[in-house]
C-alpha cells in the first residue's frame, strides 16, 4: 500500500543511497555504496561558492571487500562532492574496519573507530545498508549453492530475532527452523 496522498508541497532535497554487491573471481566479496545529496535551488557555499540546483553538496562512496562470513579484509571510501574540501582528509580512516565482522554490534564498531571527529557522518550512515546489502549478496547465494543435506544446521540462522517476520515465537521461524522457534506449541 503507497503511502497517503502528501499536503501540497515543493521538493527541496534529494538523497540517494545505492548499494551493490559483487562477487569476486578470488572469492571475497565486493559491497559499494555510493550517497549523493542536492538541492533543488541554488545555495551559496563558503568554499564551493554558488552550487546550483542539482550538484552535489555530498557524493561519498565506500566499497567493502569481506569474505563469506562477512570480515572485512579491505575497505576504500572516496568523498567526490563535499561542502568543505577538509572533509576528504578522513576517507583513509575507514580502513581501521579491516579485521571487523559485519554483524552483531555492527554499528558500535564502526562508531568506535570511525565515528564523530575520526569519521564522516555521511559515510557512517552510509554502512548500514551496506551492510545489510552484504547481507543481501552472500547468504541468498551461498544457501543456494550448499548442498541440500548441508543445509541444516545446529546454529541458530544469521536472521534469528534480527526483525519482526524474524523473531523467534513468529510463525515465520516457525515455518522456516522450527529447530529455533519458541513461541507457543500448537497451531
Amino acid at each position: 500500500m503507497p503511502l497517503s496522498s502528501p499536503a501540497e508541497r515543493e521538493h527541496i532535497h534529494n538523497r540517494t543511497v545505492e548499494c551493490n554487491g559483487y562477487r569476486r573471481k578470488d572469492g571475497l566479496w565486493d559491497i559499494e555504496g555510493r550517497l549523493v545529496d542536492v538541492k533543488t535551488y541554488t545555495f551559496h557555499n563558503n568554499e564551493r561558492g554558488d552550487i546550483p540546483p542539482g550538484e552535489p553538496v555530498h557524493e561519498m562512496l565506500i566499497r567493502l571487500t569481506v569474505d563469506d562470513d562477512l570480515k572485512i579484509h579491505g575497505v576504500e571510501a572516496t568523498t567526490e562532492y563535499s561542502p568543505f574540501s577538509i572533509c576528504k582528509q578522513v576517507a583513509p580512516n575507514f580502513e581501521r574496519l579491516v579485521g571487523v565482522s559485519i554483524g552483531p554490534g555492527w554499528r558500535k564498531r564502526v562508531r568506535d573507530r570511525v565515528g564523530g571527529v575520526e569519521g564522516c557522518t555521511h559515510i557512517v550512515e552510509m554502512l548500514g545498508p551496506v551492510a545489510t546489502t552484504a547481507f543481501q549478496t552472500i547468504y541468498p547465494l551461498k544457501n543456494k549453492e550448499q548442498p541440500e543435506g548441508e543445509r541444516a544446521s545446529t546454529r541458530p540462522p544469521r536472521l534469528l530475532n534480527t526483525c519482526h517476520a524474524f523473531r523467534s515465537d513468529g510463525p515465520k521461524v516457525k515455518e522456516f527452523w522450527p529447530d529455533h522457534y519458541d513461541g507457543p506449541a500448537g497451531d
